[in-house]
C-alpha cells in the first residue's frame, strides 16, 4: 500500500477533470461546488472514495482473475448467463476485505464530517460513480447502486462495497456490453454525502429540456414528498412543472403547466435496526397538495438553467441537464444532489421531422386502455405481461420474452433494461414521465406508456395490440395491429418563402414537438379544445355546482378541481397553462389565440352542460362567439377566459400572445367585448397587445371600414364565411357539392376585405386548409395582398411548395 495514494478527496477538491479518478458522479457533484456556489447553487458536502481504492480493493482480495473468468465467453443479450454471472462476481466482491489503510481512510473521512454536523452520527447518502457515469454522450445513470440514511462507520463500509459489487449487476454488465465498453476498463468510486432531510420534505428529478419533444426552452420538474428514489423508480405519479427559461430569466413566474400527482407514498427514514428507510402512505390532506411551492418551483427552475448554461460553455456546445434535487423539510433549503449531461435529445439531429402517422381512423372499441405517453411512436406486438424477473418458482429460467413483444409490467428498475432492449413497446401500471421505464424507453427509441393504472391487467400475454404515443396527450394502446405510416422529412427541404406561413395548434401536447418545424409563428390556436381536453366541465358548472344539488357533478368537478384553491382557480389556472405552452413553443413569434367559440350543442356537452345550455335549432348561427362573452348569463364564465389570457401575458410573460375575438356581428359588439377585455387587465395596444377580429360573417367584410379602427388585424375564416356567404350548411351532405372557398362570391368578400384592410394599415391573413388543397386560391391570395396564411402542422410544407412556386412565377 502507498501512503501517498488518494483513496478519498472531498467534493470540494473535485472537478470534471477527475472523472478518471472518482467516476463522473463526483466529478460533476465538485465542479458544481467549486464554480456555482457563487450563483447560490447548494449541493451537500462530502468525500469520495477513489478509484484507487476501489483498484486496491480488488487486488487485496485477488478478483481480477475471477471476474475476467466469469466474463469470457459471456452473452450479455441471454439474460440466465447474464445473471449467473453476475451474482457470482458480486458474492466475490461483497466477501472482500479493505486494505487496512483504505479502510483507515474512509473512515477518518466519515468521522471528520460527522464533526461538522452531527458527532459521530451523521447520516450519508452512499453513492456509486463510475468512470463511465455521466458523460455528455452516454449515461450510465442508474447503472450502480445507491443507499440513503447510512448511519454508522460499520454500516459505512458495508454499503462501499456494496457499490463495488453494484459495477457487476445484471444491467451495468448489458449497458457497457451493448455499448460497447470493456468490462474491465470501467471502474467505480463512491460518493458519500451528507443526506439531505427530504425525508420529512421533498424531492425528485428535473431536465433542462422537455423528455418528449426535445424542446430547449423549458425545465421540466418532478417531485413528490420524502426521499427522491420513488420517483426515479416510478412507485409514484409525482407532482410535475413545467417552467420557460426565456421570460423566466427576465423575471417572471413563468411555470407556464402544473400537473398534481398520485402521491399514495413516501419513502422516509426508518428507526428500525435492520432498515435504513421504509415506504409509509402519504396523509390525505397532503396527497391534494402541491410537493413544492411556487417559489420553490422558480427557485429551482433558475439553478437548472444555471447548471445547464454552466455545462454548455464547459462543452462548448448544448449540454442539457438531467438533475436530482431534495429540500430539506427542517431548513426548508433547496439542494441539487445530481447533475449530469441528458443524453437522449442531446444526441440526436435537429434539421429532421420524424413522424408516426396512423392511416385509416380507429373504432373506439378497439381503445383498451390510455396512459401517459413518452416519447411519439407507434409500436405493436403480441402482448407479453412479466410481473417479476423471478420466474414463478423464482429462477429466471421460465422468463419468455420475444424480441418485437410488448413489454407490459407494473414497474420497472434498471434490471429490467435487458428485456426493454428487446421490446417493441413498453406498458407499465405505475410512473411518470421521469421514472425509469420512460427515461430508458427514450434513450432506447421505445414506444412507451406508463402509468396506466390497474387497467393493465385486463391486458393478456399473447393478444395482438398497438401502443401508441404519437396522436398528442395521452398515450394508447388499441387491440389488434393498427396500420400506420413513417415519414421523415429533412428541414433543409422546407422552402424559403416571402409570405409568411403560420400554423394552427390544437393541442398544447403537441406544441413543443410543432414548432420544430419551419414557421412563422400560430396563425390560430382554439381555446375550445384546451377546455374540452384538460378542463372538461362547463365553466357555469364549475361556478355553481354546489346549487345543482347533482352529487356525481359535484363529486366529478371535486375530483378535477383537487389541488387548487377554488374551482374559478382551477379553470383560470388549467386554461392559462394550455394557452401558455402554446406561446411558449413559438415565443417569441405571433400566438393567436382565438376566444372561445363553442355552439350552445358542444357547450352542452361538457360536464353540467345541460344545466346551462338552451336547445337551438341551428347553433351554428345561434348564441355563439362574442354575443355570449357581454351576456348578463355568459359573463362571469368570459371573465375567467381573459383572466387567464392576462395572466399568460403578465404574469407568465408571454407577451407575443395575441388576442382574437370570433362571430363578432356588429362593431357594437366589437366595443363590448374590447371594454370587457379592458376590464380584466387586456387593454388593447398596452404592453404591447395587439386584438384581431375572426372575418367569417359577411357584416365584418361589408363593415369593414368600421370594424378596422378598433383592430390590429383580421383572420378570415374561410370555412365560416364560405357557408354563409353562398348561405349554406357546411355539415349538410345535400348540399356538399356547392360549397367551395373559391366560388367566385366568396373570393369577392375576401378580395374586399383586404383592400379595406390596407387602407386602414390592418393586417390580414387566413386560416384553415384552402391555400394548401389548392394552389389557384393561394395564387389569388398571394395577387391580393394577404399577409399571412396559416395551415396545419401537416400541410406546412405542402404550402411552402405551393407558395414557393408562385412567388417564383
Amino acid at each position: 500500500m502507498n501512503e501517498k495514494t488518494e483513496y478519498v478527496r472531498q467534493l470540494e477538491t473535485l472537478s470534471i477533470n477527475d472523472i478518471s479518478l472518482v467516476g463522473g458522479k463526483n466529478a460533476s457533484l465538485g465542479e458544481m461546488i467549486q464554480n456555482l456556489k457563487s450563483q447560490d447553487v447548494q449541493v451537500p458536502g462530502g468525500f469520495a472514495v477513489t478509484v484507487d481504492a476501489y483498484d486496491a480493493f480488488i487486488g487485496e482480495n485477488n478478483l481480477k482473475d475471477k471476474i475476467l473468468e466469469e466474463l469470457e465467453g459471456l452473452d450479455a443479450t441471454d439474460i440466465i448467463q447474464l445473471r449467473k454471472a453476475g451474482s457470482q462476481i458480486r458474492k466475490f466482491i461483497a466477501n472482500g476485505k479493505f486494505p487496512h489503510l483504505v479502510e483507515k481512510r474512509i473512515l477518518s473521512a466519515y468521522y471528520e464530517l460527522s464533526d461538522k454536523y452531527e458527532q459521530n452520527a451523521t447520516d450519508v447518502a452512499v453513492r456509486s460513480s463510475a468512470t463511465a457515469e455521466d458523460l455528455p454522450d452516454a449515461s450510465f445513470a442508474g447503472q450502480q447502486s445507491t443507499y440513503l440514511n447510512i448511519r454508522g462507520g460499520e454500516m459505512l463500509l458495508t454499503v462501499v462495497r456494496s457499490c463495488f459489487a453494484s459495477l457487476y449487476t445484471d444491467r451495468a454488465i448489458s449497458y457497457r456490453s451493448s455499448r460497447g465498453y470493456d468490462q474491465f476498463s470501467v471502474k467505480l468510486s463512491v460518493c458519500v454525502q451528507k443526506m439531505v432531510r427530504s425525508d420529512i420534505g421533498s424531492a425528485g428529478v428535473a431536465f433542462s429540456l422537455d423528455t418528449e419533444s426535445g424542446f430547449k426552452d423549458v425545465v421540466l420538474i418532478n417531485g413528490s414528498y420524502g426521499l427522491g428514489e420513488l420517483v426515479v423508480g416510478g412507485e409514484i405519479e409525482p407532482d410535475e412543472f413545467i417552467v420557460f427559461k426565456p421570460t423566466l430569466k427576465k423575471g417572471f413566474a413563468s411555470i407556464i403547466d402544473k400537473r398534481l400527482g398520485n402521491k399514495t407514498h413516501k419513502l422516509v427514514y426508518s428507526k428500525k435496526s435492520f432498515e435504513t428507510v421504509r415506504k409509509v402512505p402519504v396523509d390525505r390532506e397532503l396527497k391534494s397538495k402541491f410537493c413544492m411551492t411556487e417559489s420553490q418551483v422558480l427557485q429551482l427552475a433558475q439553478w437548472v438553467q444555471k447548471i445547464e448554461e454552466y455545462y454548455s460553455a464547459k462543452y462548448d456546445r448544448w449540454c442539457p441537464m438531467d438533475i436530482e434535487w431534495a429540500i430539506d423539510g427542517l431548513t426548508d433549503q433547496l439542494y441539487i444532489v445530481q447533475a449530469r449531461p441528458e443524453t437522449v435529445h442531446s444526441q440526436q439531429s435537429e434539421g429532421v421531422l420524424k413522424e408516426y402517422n396512423i392511416v385509416n381512423e380507429i373504432p373506439l372499441d378497439r381503445l383498451l386502455m390510455e396512459g401517459i405517453a413518452v416519447g411519439d411512436k407507434i409500436g405493436h406486438g403480441k402482448a407479453r405481461q412479466i410481473l417479476t424477473l423471478d420466474g414463478r418458482d423464482g429462477s429466471v429460467d421460465e422468463i419468455d420474452f420475444k424480441a418485437g413483444e410488448v413489454l407490459i409490467t407494473e414497474m420497472t428498475d434498471p434490471d429490467w433494461e435487458p428485456l426493454m432492449k428487446k421490446a417493441s413497446a413498453i406498458i407499465t401500471e405505475k410512473g411518470g414521465r421521469t421514472c425509469h421505464a420512460a427515461i430508458i424507453a427514450r434513450e432506447l427509441g421505445v414506444p412507451a406508456v406508463v402509468g396506466v393504472g390497474p387497467k393493465i391487467s385486463q391486458l393478456e400475454s399473447g393478444q395482438d395490440i398497438t401502443v401508441s404515443c404519437a396522436e398528442g396527450g395521452d398515450g394508447k394502446i388499441y387491440s389488434g395491429i393498427i396500420d400506420y405510416e413513417f415519414v421523415e422529412t429533412n428541414y433543409d427541404e422546407f422552402p424559403k418563402t416571402d409570405m409568411h406561413v403560420m400554423m394552427n395548434i390544437g393541442s398544447p401536447d403537441l406544441a413543443f414537438k410543432y414548432s420544430k418545424i419551419p414557421n412563422d409563428g400560430v396563425g390560430l390556436a382554439r381555446q375550445e379544445f384546451i377546455i374540452n381536453n384538460h378542463i372538461k366541465v362547463h365553466p357555469l358548472a364549475l361556478l355553481n355546482h354546489k346549487e345543482l344539488k347533482d352529487d356525481e357533478l359535484t363529486k366529478a368537478i371535486e375530483g378535477l378541481t383537487r389541488g387548487y384553491a377554488s374551482e374559478e382557480d382551477f379553470f383560470i389556472e388549467k386554461l392559462a397553462q394550455g394557452v401558455a405552452k402554446i406561446a411558449a413553443a413559438f415565443y417569441p413569434k405571433r400566438t393567436i389565440i382565438r376566444l372561445s367559440d363553442f355552439k350552445t350543442n358542444e357547450y352542452y356537452n361538457l360536464l353540467g352542460g345541460k344545466y346551462f345550455e338552451p336547445k337551438e335549432e341551428n347553433p351554428m348561427i345561434g348564441w355563439r362567439g362574442a354575443s355570449r362573452y357581454y351576456s348578463s348569463e355568459f359573463r362571469k364564465a368570459f371573465d375567467m377566459e381573459c383572466k387567464a389570457l392576462a395572466k399568460v401575458r403578465n404574469e407568465f410573460g408571454l407577451d407575443n400572445v395575441t388576442i382574437m375575438i370570433p362571430f363578432c356581428r356588429t362593431p357594437a359588439e366589437l366595443k363590448k367585448v374590447l371594454a370587457i377585455l379592458e376590464e380584466n387587465g387586456l387593454k388593447r395596444g398596452e404592453n404591447g397587445l395587439e386584438i384581431y377580429l375572426m372575418a367569417e360573417i359577411p357584416s365584418n367584410i361589408i363593415l369593414a371600414d368600421q370594424f378596422a379602427p378598433h383592430i390590429d388585424g383580421f383572420s378570415i375564416g374561410s370555412n365560416d364565411l364560405t357557408q354563409l356567404v353562398l348561405g349554406l350548411d357546411r355539415d349538410s351532405s345535400l348540399v356538399a357539392h356547392l360549397y367551395d372557398e373559391r366560388n367566385d362570391a366568396v373570393k369577392s368578400m375576401i378580395s374586399l376585405l383586404i383592400q379595406t384592410a390596407k387602407k386602414h394599415n390592418v393586417k390580414v391573413g387566413i386560416c384553415g386548409q384552402g391555400p394548401s388543397d389548392f394552389p389557384d386560391f393561394s395564387e389569388f391570395l398571394i395577387e391580393n395582398g394577404i399577409d399571412t396564411l396559416s395551415v396545419t402542422p401537416d400541410s406546412i410544407l405542402k404550402t411552402l411548395r405551393v407558395v414557393s412556386a408562385i412567388e417564383a412565377r
